[in-house]
Order: structure tokens, then C-alpha cells, then sequence
């Protein structure tokens, strides 16, 4: 292993090649707390051509990779599995200039979905995905992930932006293919492959993303709502009567309560409701008159505030967005993200507390998440060592709702073996054996996806 960390640490520079525990440490536990692991190093190259050789010396030595982006997952991906060397992307940030007649972008795998925005916004151009954890995600485990967040109502997830690819494979070969075609029909797609696969395949070393319009003007109304099914009746007239529609999120009172006490927010209303969602619509013009006429249309509605100012629309998100910063502050949390069809919904909402408390009595449920795409954020705190009764229990609940067990995070290695509850038999031997051909020897983030 020192004759491997030598070969390493000269492809990368010595600097480059953390092996102190507190150096790694920052590495080795994941956003959430929960997930920890040991590497034998931190490598960290600066280019494609750095990472081909740490891949290829890694392989030569029979070392296997995990490989991380902004460290921002929740499903313990990312997290080293004991003995195996962590790639780390952060220092993969070059970004080309904004290709304004295809309206798209190149970046490194290590740029922060933020830094990609702020290069992007100047040019009348976004990003089709944004999130609470711009500031740290990077763009090469968003596309991993196939991350989605609070605008795939409209945009969709990661995958609808990619256009092109840049990945090393197990072996250490480059495959490129970065000129964004609107159209190219020759054979399998490599690059839609590798979105979601969570680096058991390739690691991603570029992308090229198609950008939407810039936006200029926001209206974003926080609705009260007696429940689930009223949220769900309110998302379809919004869908119906709103073409500027951007975002359709969903949170609970005791979610809002929770909040408030942590960010010392006000209430939003004078009195409280069992339900919230968050509406967003963003246009060319004050899209404001057509929400409020949404609004006023709705009979889901039973209290509503509306801001089209920057302070005012940032208050109104800080009920939503806050959620993840004031549960990780209440404790460590069991965090799982699911989705089930719309209609299957509510019925989940109401199940899930009675599933929590038969698997860990005395655990807290706290439930968020993206209405438009029925996608909810369990998290439940004061688990204890029922952490994994808790997560078979509401697992298997949501896929007795004919549901997915991860709906934007990822499966990585916490919901590898629940993998079944998702796919059929059929599908995950297809799976194994599109790993085999590319990564014979296992050696890429072993123990993610596939158990």
C-alpha cells in the first residue's frame, strides 16, 4: 500500500494525498451524520488526465474507489467502505464559457451548482435544477445522483439537463463526448447511462448541460391547506391554471413549527394549519396577477401570503428550505426519499407515523418534500438502534404504494440490499451485468446500488 500511495502521490502531488485522520475526517462522514468509513487516502487529482492514472494505478493494485463530489449525499454513496482510496472531485472545476447559440455549458465535476448559476445568470441563462445545497453540491454527483430538487415540476432532473459527458472507466480509458448534439442516434447512449449510476460504472469527470432562460421575475405564494388531499387538489389547478409554474413543494405544521424555532422565523399565519405548500412561478413578466387569480380560484385554499419582491420571496422559501438545516440540528436523523404516484399520496402521509412508531416507539416523524413529483422527505429523529427497522418499515410501506425507494438521492449503500422493493429480479440482473462488462472487477464504488 505505501509502494501504491508513492505512485499517487506523483500523479497527484504529495499534497494532494491525504492519509492524516484529521485531514480525511471532513471525507469520511457524510452530510447527514450518520454514515462514516475509512480510507486508506484522500486522493485528490485536478484534471481527467490525473484521474485516468489514479484510476488505472488503483486497478493495477487491486485497490478499490469511492469517489465523492461535494460530499452533500445522504445514503452513505459516497462514503468510503474501509480500506479503499476516496477520489475526491472538488478540484475538477474548469468551466468553459456559456455556448450562447446552443444555450448550454461544459463544467469540471467538482463545480458547485451554485458557481454554475453565478457563471450562467449573467448571460440571460440557468440551470434547470436548483436546490438547497447549491452551495456545496457539484455538478459530476448531480448528475450521479440524477439529482432533481425544487424545480422539476418544470425542468425536470438532472438527466433532462445533460447533453454530454466526459467519464473515465474502470480501466482508466477516457470516453468524451461533449459536443451537445440536439440530435445524435449512433448506438447506446453512454451518457444517459452513467446519470444515476452513482459511480459503480465510470467516474464523471465533465458535463455538458442544456441551460433554460433566465427568469427575471418570481411570485412565490405560501398556501395553507387542510391536508394532503387538499395540497394535491391545489397542485392541479396551479398545474392547469398557472403556464409559469416553477416549483410545488409541501410541508407540514409540525415541520413549520420545528423551523420557526430554529431560524426564530415569525408565523406565516395568525392561526395554524395542518398543511402548507409552497407555489413558485417564475416568468418574463410579474407572473403575480396570475397566481393571485389561482389562488382565488381554489377552494383548497384556506389562507395564503404572496411576495414578488427578493425579501419578500426569500422569507416565504425559508419555511420550505429551512427544514433540512433545523431537523439536522434537532439531531442525527434516519432520512429516506421516496415517491409514490399522486394518488397514492395522502394515504402514505397518513400511514407513515403509525409504520415509524411500530418500528422505534417514541421516534419523531418529520415529512417534506416536492408535491408536483409526489416525492416526500421522511425524516425521523430519536430512532436509536431502530434505525433500520425504521427504514425496512417505511420502505416496504412505500412500495406497497407502488413507489420508489429512492426518489432523488440516490440508492448508494444504505438502500442497496432494499433494492428489490423497487426493481423486479429482471431488472437488477440487467443491472449486474452492465456492471460487469464495465467494471469486471468491481473496483467502483463497490457496495453502492447494487449490494
Amino acid at each position: 500500500m505505501s509502494d501504491l500511495l508513492d505512485v499517487l502521490g506523483e500523479i497527484v502531488g504529495a499534497q494532494h494525498v491525504l492519509t492524516d485522520g484529521d485531514l480525511k475526517a471532513q471525507y469520511e462522514t457524510d452530510w447527514t451524520r450518520r454514515f462514516h468509513g475509512s480510507s486508506l487516502a484522500v486522493v485528490r487529482p485536478g484534471d481527467t488526465g490525473e484521474v485516468s492514472s489514479v484510476i488505472r494505478a488503483c486497478a493495477e493494485a487491486g485497490v478499490p474507489l469511492t469517489v465523492q463530489g461535494g460530499n452533500t449525499g445522504l445514503v452513505g454513496g459516497a462514503t468510503p467502505a474501509g480500506g479503499d482510496v476516496l477520489l475526491s472531485l472538488g478540484r475538477l472545476t474548469e468551466m468553459a464559457e456559456v455556448d450562447l447559440l446552443e444555450g448550454q455549458v461544459t463544467a469540471g465535476a467538482g463545480v458547485t451548482l451554485e458557481r454554475l448559476q453565478q457563471h450562467a445568470r449573467p448571460h440571460g441563462l440557468d440551470v434547470g435544477v436548483d436546490l438547497a445545497a447549491r452551495s456545496a453540491a457539484t455538478v459530476g454527483g448531480l448528475v450521479a445522483t440524477n439529482a432533481g430538487g425544487l424545480r422539476v415540476v418544470r425542468y425536470g432532473s438532472m438527466r433532462d439537463q445533460l447533453t454530454g459527458i466526459e467519464a473515465v472507466l474502470a480501466d482508466g480509458s477516457v470516453v468524451t463526448r461533449l459536443a451537445g448534439l440536439a440530435k445524435d442516434n449512433t448506438g447506446y447512449d453512454l451518457t444517459q447511462l452513467l446519470a444515476g449510476s452513482e459511480g459503480t460504472l465510470a467516474v464523471i469527470t465533465k458535463v455538458r448541460l442544456r441551460l433554460v432562460p433566465l427568469l427575471p421575475t418570481r411570485a412565490v405564494a405560501l398556501v395553507a391547506v387542510s391536508g394532503v388531499p387538499a395540497a394535491i387538489e391545489l397542485l392541479a389547478t396551479a398545474r392547469a391554471g398557472l403556464a409559469s409554474l416553477s416549483a410545488a413543494e409541501l410541508f407540514l405544521a409540525d415541520g413549520l413549527d420545528l423551523v420557526r424555532a430554529h431560524g426564530k422565523l415569525n408565523a406565516p399565519f395568525a392561526e395554524a394549519y395542518p398543511a402548507y405548500v409552497t407555489l413558485e412561478c417564475s416568468a418574463r413578466t410579474d407572473p403575480t396577477d396570475e397566481l393571485l387569480e389561482v389562488l382565488g380560484e381554489s377552494e383548497a385554499v384556506l389562507d395564503a401570503t404572496v411576495a414578488s419582491d427578493a425579501t419578500g420571496v426569500a422569507r416565504l422559501w425559508a419555511y420550505r428550505e429551512t427544514h433540512t438545516e433545523a431537523i439536522s440540528a434537532a439531531g442525527v436523523p434516519v432520512k429516506l426519499d421516496v415517491s409514490v404516484p399522486l394518488r397514492e399520496l395522502a394515504g402514505l402521509v397518513d400511514d407513515l407515523p403509525g409504520t415509524v412508531a411500530g418500528a422505534a416507539p417514541g421516534a419523531r416523524v418529520l415529512i417534506f418534500g416536492h408535491l408536483g413529483e409526489g416525492n416526500l422527505h421522511v425524516n425521523v429523529l430519536e430512532a436509536g438502534d431502530r434505525s433500520e427497522a425504521v427504514s425496512e418499515a417505511v420502505l416496504e410501506l412505500v412500495a406497497s404504494r407502488h413507489g420508489s425507494i429512492s426518489s432523488e438521492h440516490g440508492v448508494g449503500r444504505a438502500k442497496a440490499h432494499y433494492l428489490g422493493l423497487s426493481r423486479s429480479d429482471a431488472e437488477i440482473a440487467a443491472m449486474r451485468r452492465i456492471k460487469q462488462a464495465m467494471d469486471p472487477a468491481g473496483t467502483l464504488n463497490p457496495g453502492v446500488l447494487l449490494a
